[in-house]
This record gives structure tokens, sequence and C-alpha cells, in this order.
């Protein structure tokens, strides 16, 4: 145990991009009251296990993880998607020895349980207490995730968020610049502005104009791009509905205000698959769509995820699935085999896709956007691009093009620069690229 009077806190963070930023906002705030956060169960009188309830594999981490904590440590306090509703109950069950089960952006109840199970009386010491002013980041220092909403108005057959988030809540439009121009203050090269509708941000508020030093703002995705494209760093747009109103947005990045990047969770190609997924957006609009973005931003990079074996897909509606990727041509993507989850209203529907079919067209799937994105990335080579170094080793760097996000699109290659820093931004032609990854100098 460590013998400093400060107060010590392990943290585990498990999840997507969202459930990050709780655990920054925790620690943060936990930092501000004087504990000092430590990175092994042994110096920890407390751990606190962020959870992610989003697929049953990522319940089954995050129980091990809580499991691993009272074990190793003995003290655990459980946040996140997780700790609500039943799983919250089977979190008890399970291990009936954790202290305190919340469920996500719990932020005041979190703090308040580390206060109650590790009461600690800060005493400020000028020198040893100073919390950066853009907070504490679980992300490298050059990129952050700017989080502008919590919880979501779909309701789609899959998914369980709404269950555990709750309806769209957007936060003010002046509080969202103030963070953002922090994080550039502090040295942030790239903005991930992440939500679970960034496109409806706004909506439950009725577009309130609100206020960024002095100046009214609309609180509308539209403006938001706006303003921050003039803080002069990269912004990335995650998990965007592909509404009518996205198209606005655009001629933002043909004129180089944010990436020429979108990422659009499309989930599938056929209109009857998408009726019962439940999602607000139909495929054939959005190959229309598609086309026209192109037109106005020729370089715009387009991402998506999709489901294959969902409940009632026929072999017809997987064709129709691979014709809608052939002809969409996108840059990026994720594809998952359907996995029940609990609570989820597609757990009721007929027709159930055997697991051996789900994996069969899985690999199809795979296969041939495995060929679209090669064949995209070879007709770059010879082209000049921008990378954002992430990390450099004695084998030289490796980054990120405007066409990348942080750990989940392709990376940049540069062998031999050596000389370089991670946050540094460098341009170079591209020589040569495989099927996820290119390689410049």
């Amino acid at each position: 145990m460590s013998t400093s009077s400060k107060k010590n806190v392990g943290f585990i963070s498990l999840g997507c991009p969202k459930a990050l930023v709780d655990s920054e906002r925790i620690l943060t705030q936990l930092k501000l009251d004087g504990y000092e956060i430590v990175p092994t169960y042994e110096d920890a009188e407390v751990v606190v296990v962020n959870t992610c309830g989003f697929i049953d594999s990522a319940k089954q981490e995050s129980l091990d993880a809580i499991g691993e904590a009272i074990s190793e440590n003995g003290k655990v306090i459980v946040t996140g998607c997780m700790g609500k509703g039943n799983d919250a109950e089977v979190i008890k069950e399970l291990h009936p020895k954790v202290l305190s089960v919340t469920g996500p952006a719990a932020y005041e109840e979190v703090v308040g349980a580390v206060h109650e199970f590790v009461p600690h009386t800060p005493v400020h010491d000028p020198y040893t207490d100073l919390v950066p002013p853009q907070g504490v980041k679980l992300t490298p220092r050059h990129y952050a995730y700017l989080k502008i909403s919590e919880g979501c108005n779909h309701r789609c057959s899959f998914c369980i968020i709404p269950a555990m988030r709750g309806d769209l809540v957007s936060r003010p439009i002046g509080d969202v610049m103030s963070e953002a121009e922090g994080l550039v203050r502090a040295g942030v090269r790239e903005l991930l502005v992440i939500s679970q509708d960034t496109s409806a941000y706004g909506i439950d508020v009725k577009y309130r104009t609100g206020f960024w030093n002095g100046r009214p703002l609309k609180t509308r995705m539209q403006a938001l791009c706006e303003a921050l494209g003039e803080l002069g760093v990269w912004v990335r747009l995650h998990y965007v509905y592909p509404y009518p109103h996205v198209d606005n947005v655009i001629p933002l990045m043909a004129e180089g205000k944010i990436l020429p990047y979108l990422d659009i969770p499309f989930q599938h190609g056929s209109p009857s698959v998408l009726k019962r997924m439940k999602r607000p957006a139909a495929a054939e609009k959005s190959l229309e769509r598609i086309a026209r973005w192109r037109e106005i931003c020729p370089d715009i990079t387009l991402r998506s995820t999709f489901i294959v074996g969902f409940p009632g897909e026929t072999e017809q509606d997987f064709e129709v699935l691979l014709d809608f990727l052939q002809e969409a041509q996108l840059d990026r993507v994720g594809c998952f085999q359907y996995s029940p989850v609990a609570g989820a209203a597609a757990n009721d529907l007929p027709d159930a896709v055997p697991e051996e079919v789900k994996q069969e067209r899985w690999e199809r799937f795979m296969a041939l956007q495995q060929q679209i994105s090669a064949d995209k990335l070879q007709a770059k080579i010879g082209s000049e691009i921008d990378i954002l170094i992430d990390a450099v080793d004695e084998q030289g760097a490796i980054g990120r093009s405007t066409a990348d996000a942080p750990e989940i699109d392709g990376k940049v290659y540069l062998n031999g620069a050596t000389d370089l820093q991670p946050g540094d931004m460098v341009r170079a032609p591209v020589t040569g690229a495989d099927e996820y990854d290119l390689w410049a100098g």
C-alpha cells in the first residue's frame, strides 16, 4: 500500500469512446478532489470498473474485469452500461462484494461512492495536485473525443442503448465549444466528435440558441461543425445517421473546414431487413446521397458498419446487401454477425439465421469489402497525403491520414522517419498499400 497521504484509486475503462469520455470525466473529478490514480491493484485503495453492456461478449469481459478486481483488490465500485436494469442485478448476484453499482454517465454517484468508501479530505498542494486544463485524458495528448450528447431517440430492434442511456440529451453548444477550445489549447490536433446520434444534435432542445465567446450559435450539427472548423485542427464526425440535413456539412469538408470523413452506421442494404431493424433510413436513398456527397467532395472517406445474419435475413436479402456494398464503394467497413442482446426487441423476431450461415455470409461480405478497400488504397499510391503521427519507434513513425480514425481504421507507416514526434503533422507521398494500411515517405 502506498505511504502517500493521498488516497489511491485504480480505474478500468471498458467499451466504446463514449464510455471513455465518461471515464475521463470521473477521473478528472477524482483528481480535482485530491485522489491519486494508480495503475496497479496493490497500490489502489478502491478500484472503479466502467463496464460495457452492448453485446454479450462485452458483458462477459466486464464481468471478468469485475471478478479480477475483486480477487486482486477486494474493494470495487462498478459503473457504466452494465450498471442498469437486469445487468445490475446480475453483477450483484455474481459479485456480492461489489461496493456500489451505477449506470452510464453517473459521474456524481461514482465520485460520491469513492468518497464514501475511501474518505479523503484533500489538502491542496499547488505543486503536486495540478490537473491539466483539458482534464484527465485517456487518449494520447494529440487527439481527444468530444462527446456532444447522451442517449438516443431511435428504437432500433437490435439495440438496447436507449434503455441504458435514455433518450437524446444534447449538451449546450457553448459548453461543447469551450471544451473543444480548451483541448486545442492543451495541444490536441484532432477532435473526434461522438454521441449516439451526432446528426440529431439539438433536436431535443429544438435547436436552441446558445453562446460561445459571446456569439450566438444554434444547437445544431451544422453550426457546431462550422464553429469547430474555426479551431484549426482536424475535426472528425462519428455516428452520423444519414438524414437529409447531413448534406449541409459536406461543403464544409470540401472547403477543408472539417475532415472529409463520415462514419455512418448503414447496418444493411436490404429494405426488408432495415425495416425489421427499425432503422431510420432507406437503402436506395442512401446510395443516391453517397453519390451526391462525392460530387460535392470527391475526397470524402465513408466508413460504416453492417450486421449480417439478422433474424429473417434471406439469401436474397444478403445478395441485396452485397449489391449495395458493390455500388456504395465505401472506404472503411466493419461487419458483425448478429448476436442476441438481452432486452433487445430483435430477440423475439422469427426465423433466426443458423450460426454457420452467419459465418459463411460474413466471410463473403468481408472478401468483397477487402477487395474494394484494397483497390481504393492502391489508387492512392503516388498521391500526397497529410499524416498525423501517433507513435515513433526505432523502425520509423506510424500515423494516420484524414481517412483514418484511431483504433478502427488503417495506419500510415513512414519507415525510417525516427526524428518525428507523436502529434506532428507531415505531408508525404504514398509509396505502397495493402488491404487496410498505407506506406508513405
